[in-house]
């Protein structure tokens, strides 16, 4: 089945199946008067002007087409929801505030344990539509909500079972999220790396594993040897790092071999040369910093050293309860001062990288997959000037038509 998509006004992509950096990253090919030949779920051409023939049509209206955005980092699978704790933290509570009167995180460890893996499902599956709704072609998913073997592994097989509605779902164990009311420190540690991991690679339920490594979390040297022990048992290390505080946990990711680094909104100059030489993609978490009135980061100086930047929603109950990717984009563009084209790379491909999807999504072109966004806007610049609302007039996936 060949589908024709044409009448785009602009087709606006990053070209390439590696992670964009420094100048590159602003390199996004431009096609005016635009359309896209795709063959069973394939992009077979693409160009401008006078289409090709194709057994079925589809009319993008003069708009704006990009590739379907890719969110790197999410939370999406939990139990409950925290906006009780919206009031306290306007007043002045602190998080140990909140988590002394029963919120914060291990509030959601508790609803995630206490719900049935069938309600957990459903509840999923209705955010994962709701992110597609919004443009989310490709998304990672994260466990870390259950702090024990019984509740990770529940989130990650609603994770896997996710993919029957959308194939390209990444998923990540992340047991190391918190610790347990139940173990000490130590015993926790030992569990992840002799029992949790083990037991989640031997069943195929992740493909990732990643630690939070900050101030208050996991120590530097206890992250290194749980990376390790996922890297040992086929898990590709990923990390949550300089949230609060830079401890060194870039350079641990690094060292480790890391596809990514997360948050990195304190990361120092020593850890930016580690992002170098690696070659880790740093991905950005705006919606956070704004949800939670903190420090954006450096990440335009980290583009400009030539450091691969990507954009993901950090999507979760505590401190970033927005699946809007889009909205992420404009936060980056305003506090970062990303510019548009930037800011759709990082959404798009350098996204894709970050989660291993970089042959097959984050641009279109010849050979990669149809995911495509066809938004109410005349321009990338529209798309990211109006913020607050979602201009995803419909999202196909594989050449299928799959909200809109």
């Amino acid at each position: 089945m060949k589908t024709l998509f044409y009448n785009i006004g602009m087709l606006a992509t990053p070209q390439g199946s590696r992670p964009l950096c420094g100048k590159e990253q602003s390199e996004v090919r431009i096609l005016k008067d635009a359309w896209i030949l795709s063959e069973d779920g394939l992009i077979s051409d693409l160009g401008e002007g006078t289409p090709l023939s194709a057994d079925r049509k589809v009319d993008c209206q003069n708009l704006l087409v990009t590739p379907g955005l890719v969110d790197c980092h999410t939370h999406l699978v939990f139990g409950g929801w925290r906006e009780n704790e919206l009031e306290m933290k306007l007043s002045g509570k602190s998080y140990l505030d909140i988590l002394e009167a029963g919120g914060g995180i291990l509030s959601t460890v508790k609803a995630t344990r206490e719900m049935p893996e069938e309600d957990l499902y459903t509840k999923s599956r209705k955010l994962l539509r709701e992110a597609m709704l919004h443009g989310t072609t490709a998304i990672e998913i994260k466990s870390g909500y259950g702090l024990n073997r019984e509740t990770e592994e529940k989130q990650l097989r609603v994770g896997k079972k996710l993919r029957e509605i959308n194939p390209d779902i990444a998923l990540t164990y992340m047991g190391a999220h918190a610790f347990p009311k139940e173990m000490t420190r130590d015993e926790y540690i030992d569990f992840l790396c002799n029992e949790g991991i083990p037991s989640v690679a031997k069943q195929g339920l992740a493909d990732f594993c990643d630690v939070f490594c900050d101030d208050g979390v996991f120590t530097a040297e206890e992250s290194e040897r749980i990376l390790s022990a996922g890297k040992k048992h086929g898990l590709i290390p990923k990390m949550h790092a300089d949230e609060i505080k830079d401890i060194g946990g870039v350079r641990v990711a690094a060292h480790v071999g890391a596809i990514s680094c997360d948050h990195v909104s304190e990361t120092d100059e020593e850890g930016m040369e580690a992002f170098l030489s690696s070659g880790m993609v740093a991905v950005m978490l705006p919606a956070t910093s704004f949800y939670l009135q903190k420090p954006y980061g450096r990440f335009r100086k980290m583009i400009d050293k030539g450091i691969p930047v990507a954009i993901a929603s950090d999507f979760n109950p505590g401190s970033s309860p927005s699946l809007s990717m889009t909205f992420a984009m404009t936060a980056a563009c305003l506090y970062n001062r990303l510019t548009p084209k930037e800011a759709l790379t990082a959404a798009t491909l350098n996204s894709a990288c970050a989660v291993g999807m970089e042959k097959r999504l984050g641009a279109l072109e010849k050979g990669k997959n149809t995911d495509l966004v066809i938004w109410d806007a005349p321009n990338l610049n529209r798309l990211v000037y109006r913020f607050g609302s979602n201009l995803a007039l419909a999202v196909y996936k594989r050449g299928e038509k799959i909200t809109g």
